[in-house]
């Protein structure tokens, strides 16, 4: 409790301004390839998202995708606009690394359960609306424990775990399991998908 408190927030402070640091070569570099390979798209990917009991903010990621449309001008699917650059960048997690700006600003945690759309937050049980008790994070148990390979009641099932054994052996357990994850560069997505499948409330 002690530590849920009182040292998460200071901690989070810490270890975000300390990882800009360090990852700033690997921030800068990304940047000019993005810069690049989305042709025009953008470097930078702003979107909504509801935090601690369900404030929204604007969370910002690498942009890992095109703007290519069809002929009605409609997005292609995200499989076609995911460049081979941005394939790398998602499967390394570089693309998560601008969220430090999210941790400094107090809208997410360094670890918690992910910060998903705005639109599901009507389509959750009151069991899974409890992920929102806390900040969400740049990685968290579900993250470790299967991440975009579980179905998304699984997702839930973990981010409320987590909610009711928030401690610092939690925290320290989630950091080196996501060490492992980026290394193996495990469970970035189903197969055939670039993304996990939207989130319908009967998961």
């Amino acid at each position: 409790m002690i530590y849920k408190k009182y040292l998460k927030r200071p901690a989070d402070i810490a270890v975000s301004f300390l990882l800009l640091l360090i990852t700033s070569p690997v921030l800068l570099a990304t940047m000019l390839l993005l810069k690049f390979a989305n042709k025009g798209s953008g470097i930078f990917f702003f979107q909504q998202r509801p935090g601690l009991h369900g404030k929204i903010f604007k969370i910002v990621k690498f942009k890992t995708m095109t703007d290519k449309r069809d002929a009605e001008g409609n997005l292609l699917p995200d499989e076609q606009r995911l460049t081979k650059v941005g394939r790398f960048v998602r499967s390394t997690s570089i693309d998560e690394l601008p969220q430090l700006l999210n941790v400094l600003k107090g809208d997410m945690s360094m670890i918690g359960p992910r910060p998903l759309l705005v639109q599901y937050l009507p389509l959750y049980s009151p069991r899974q609306a409890r992920r929102h008790e806390v900040r969400p994070g740049i990685t968290g148990w579900a993250q470790v424990h299967g991440r975009n390979s579980l179905s998304w009641k699984e997702k839930f099932e973990y981010d409320v775990w987590y909610v009711d054994h928030l401690t610092l052996a939690t925290d320290i357990s989630v950091i080196f399991h996501t060490v492992l994850t980026v290394i193996s560069r495990k469970d970035i997505a189903h197969e055939g998908e670039a993304t996990m499948a939207p989130f319908t409330g009967n998961d």
